[in-house]
């Protein structure tokens, strides 16, 4: 062993690795920094873990992404400590790490049920308030909804009925709202709604009916997707519907609700059962509860979807 360890290529390449790992710049200041506590023996006994720091990706410069993460603990860098009168590594979280786990935590406050995964990806930073007013207006709306709820620790109690023509954005705007309140750690249920009540038929059956409303009714802040765009039955309007909005309305929790309908033209649109049954009284219960929890505003312009439809 002392002949290979004294063979002159391999002292060769020892001192050549040692030179390049004391030649590192964030080495030399540590040690620097620590000249009373470190000496030529401190540092030879050290040289391993100094190995280690310099051959790791520090600020994510030598990895991909967190998945091809080089570093010994994926998604953490090393950090130099002394450590009981040796030289050693401590790692923590790098830049990419943090970007996960800050993604990971608005995903546990928001659920989306049925949405599509772009109108998810949405930011409010993305809504293009340039050219349209009506745009401007529910992006400022919804900034103070969010102000007021993150500088008082209490929702607001009326949310945004956003109703206008097909394709105008009102769903992406939804999302973008949704993702801002989950990145304050505010928990948010977005549902498309025509897709639920589809859903709720069939829980009927294996018995998950009361589960599935009782976790929709009861979020911190709700948003119902395209009210009026399902054919509804009368059970689903008064028994899904009306029981989800009488218990917001009853303990005062913020809704939002985007829609093809004005007021007037969903409460229409409610009279009617899928069976053709008229039941004016019963629609008007609903708009009520939807009347007194969100504040109606208008998105006008062009179809997004399909830019050559007027």
């Amino acid at each position: 062993m002392k002949r290979v360890i004294n063979a002159p290529t391999l002292a060769a390449r020892y001192d050549e690795l040692r030179n390049e790992v004391l030649a590192n710049e964030k080495i030399q200041q540590f040690i620097e920094e620590h000249a009373d506590e470190i000496d030529k023996q401190v540092v030879e006994k050290s040289l391993n873990k100094l190995y280690e720091f310099t051959t790791a990706s520090h600020q994510c410069d030598k990895c991909p992404n967190l998945g091809g993460c080089i570093n010994v603990m994926k998604g953490f860098e090393p950090k130099l400590t002394l450590n009981q009168g040796v030289i050693d590594v401590s790692y923590i979280r790098c830049p990419s790490k943090e970007l996960d786990d800050e993604k990971r935590a608005v995903n546990k406050m928001l659920n989306s049920l049925y949405m599509p995964k772009d109108v998810m990806k949405a930011q409010l930073i993305d809504v293009d308030t340039y050219y349209d007013n009506s745009r401007l207006d529910i992006v400022e709306k919804a900034s103070e909804f969010i102000s007021q709820y993150v500088e008082t620790g209490v929702p607001p109690e009326k949310g945004l009925y956003i109703h206008g023509e097909f394709g105008t954005g009102k769903s992406f705007i939804l999302g973008a709202l949704a993702n801002e309140l989950a990145s304050r750690q505010i928990r948010t249920v977005i549902v498309y709604l025509p897709e639920f009540l589809r859903e709720i038929k069939q829980s009927i059956q294996d018995n998950s009916l009361n589960e599935k409303i009782e976790f929709v009714k009861k979020a911190a802040v709700l948003m119902i997707d395209d009210i009026g765009a399902e054919s509804m039955t009368a059970w689903a309007r008064d028994e899904v519907l009306g029981t989800i909005l009488q218990y917001r309305m009853a303990d005062q929790l913020p809704t939002f609700f985007t829609s093809n309908f004005t007021l007037s033209e969903l409460e229409h649109h409610l009279t009617f059962s899928q069976r053709g049954e008229k039941e004016p009284i019963k629609a008007a219960r609903i708009m009520e509860r939807i009347k007194i929890m969100s504040d109606p505003v208008l998105l006008s312009g062009k179809n997004r979807r399909n830019p050559g439809k007027d």
